[in-house]
């Protein structure tokens, strides 16, 4: 039982990691490919991964999508094509550092939206975290120095309600095959999003950042779903989800590292009062 823990919380804090880097990075790789185009590579790196394991490794007693799925199926890539383009678009325009703590403006879109759409019930100590997640995303997406808002930070506000929608509509897909769902997700995504940049004239950059892209998307968007999966058949969902909520202060912390750059005002009270909001959201009830 022991081990099974450990190995869980290593899964768990290995996936978080993993998909803690593709902040950063990517926005190295934006440096060389425009927004669209590297959206497009990233997922379909990672839906090309997932195809070769799905087709690779057995898959046991797992269910595979059928026909009646192709409803939310269709739905979640569309979603996810939305909310990748104006991810990248965001991170190439705003501090990596603080777009990786916005990205925890998720957990309050998938809420919010699952409370109005599905009638799903929120605690009043859900509420306080979506509350606080919110403030602090409104103070990192302000322009140091003014009360105007960052474009850049708008969009990943943006992404972020994509994915809250899309977690919505992946919930109904959640007893079928993770690996099938995530390889479906990559290649959708990632198809969807190359087209729509070709078709408004983006072009992909030399081949070694594309090879490089599909890397990077398929250890943060393919294997860090993997590790997600294992760490919470061995841990449970509420304790999983407690370590992968360290996946956004990772990627601050490594954007600050890699980038140099020293958090203004804005930015370390934001962060104070994200930390909080987003220990409430982990931690389980009664406790």
């Amino acid at each position: 039982m022991k081990d099974d823990q450990g190995r869980g919380t290593a899964y768990a804090i290995l996936a978080a990691a993993l998909y803690a880097v593709s902040i950063p990075l990517s926005k190295l790789l934006l440096g060389q490919m425009a927004a669209t185009m590297t959206a497009g590579f990233l997922y379909l790196g990672a839906g090309l991964g997932m195809t070769v394991w799905h087709l690779a490794v057995p898959h046991g007693t797992e269910r595979p999508l059928d026909r009646s799925d192709a409803p939310y199926a269709a739905a979640m890539v569309a979603l996810d094509i939305a909310a990748a383009i104006l991810m990248m678009n965001g991170l190439d325009m705003a501090a990596a550092a603080n777009v990786a703590l916005l990205s925890n403006f998720e957990i309050v879109a998938t809420a919010v939206i699952a409370f109005f759409f599905f009638h799903e019930r929120i605690t009043a100590r859900l509420w306080l975290a979506i509350i606080l997640v919110t403030v602090a995303c409104g103070l990192l997406s302000l322009q140091e120095g003014s009360f105007s808002f960052s474009l850049g930070s708008l969009l990943v506000l943006a992404a972020c309600v994509a994915w809250g929608a899309e977690n919505n509509c992946t919930r109904r897909l959640s007893v079928k095959d993770p690996v099938q769902v995530t390889a479906l997700k990559g290649l959708g995504t990632g198809l969807g999003s190359l087209v729509i940049g070709l078709a408004v004239g983006q072009r992909p950059a030399g081949l070694g950042y594309v090879l490089l892209t599909m890397v990077l998307g398929l250890v943060s968007y393919g294997f860090s779903v993997l590790f997600y999966i294992r760490g919470q058949r061995l841990l449970g969902a509420a304790r999983t989800s407690t370590w992968y909520a360290l996946s956004p202060f990772i990627a601050g912390l490594l954007s600050l590292i890699l980038f140099g750059s020293w958090p203004g005002p804005y930015f370390l009270v934001a962060a104070a009062i994200m930390a909080f909001g987003a220990y409430l959201t982990t931690r389980p009830e009664g406790r």
